[in-house]
């Protein structure tokens, strides 16, 4: 069996973030994220949204289809 590495080297956070545009593009991101201190889920959605979004010009303003984010641990 392979060792996985410790959840402190990842993010306090794990989210899945899908959006597209319709019948122009869809990206779906995925990982861990460790908010700052104070932040909100509010917070951390416009974080993952507008780094989502920002990676691709089509993708300005696409609807969110998915969001998950939950404690990253088991």
């Amino acid at each position: 069996m392979s060792s996985q590495p410790h959840a402190q080297s990842q993010g306090s956070h794990f989210f899945v973030l899908t959006v597209e545009k319709q019948g122009l593009a869809s990206a779906t991101s995925s990982g861990s994220y460790t908010p700052p201190p104070g932040a909100t889920r509010l917070d951390t959605f416009n974080t993952l949204y507008g780094e989502l979004t920002a990676s691709a010009p089509t993708l300005h303003r696409a609807n969110v289809v998915f969001f998950s984010l939950e404690p990253n641990r088991i």
